[in-house]
């Protein structure tokens, strides 16, 4: 995973240990303030609540106990691979996309993080500016011109 993947993971866990927690586990007591437990629609959602956030708490020290950090500013080349920052043009609308490739776990198109396991991203894999990349995509195949590649 990226360096910044890898920050973003750590805070998550933090708010997660230091303030979701917590607060649950309050919501929880005033739920039970409020006697039989097994009517007590606040008491199942705030127990719902906290298995939820226990088990993202697993699922992110796992992660982050078996990721490999990688610096990306460390990385060159003109080819795309892992961490490449890409300008990609829209070939029917002409419109400019620029992704980041990052590890499985990072991926968040809306911010621009294309996950490696991505199709996209597996069609971008070993190609340079100037090249063209045809994806199947649900809503039909879409065809890119890389504009840039670039590490940072």
């Amino acid at each position: 995973m990226t360096a910044g993947g890898h920050v973003r993971m750590i805070e998550e866990l933090r708010i997660l240990k230091s303030v979701e927690r917590p607060a649950v586990i309050r919501a929880i007591a005033e739920a039970r303030e409020h006697g039989d437990l097994s009517e007590n629609a606040e008491y199942h959602a705030a127990r719902e609540r906290q298995s939820f956030i226990e088990g993202r708490i697993s699922e992110l020290e796992d992660i982050i106990s078996r990721s490999e950090v990688i610096d990306v500013s460390k990385l060159s080349g003109t080819a795309i691979k892992f961490g490449a920052t890409v300008v990609l043009a829209d070939e029917d609308t002409g419109e400019e996309t620029t992704y980041q490739i990052v590890g499985q776990y990072e991926g968040d198109i809306k911010q621009g993080f294309l996950s490696l396991s991505a199709p996209l991203a597996r069609a971008l894999i070993g190609k340079t500016i100037g090249d063209n990349v045809e994806v199947v995509t649900p809503r039909g195949s879409k065809a890119y011109e890389i504009i840039s590649v670039r590490f940072a």
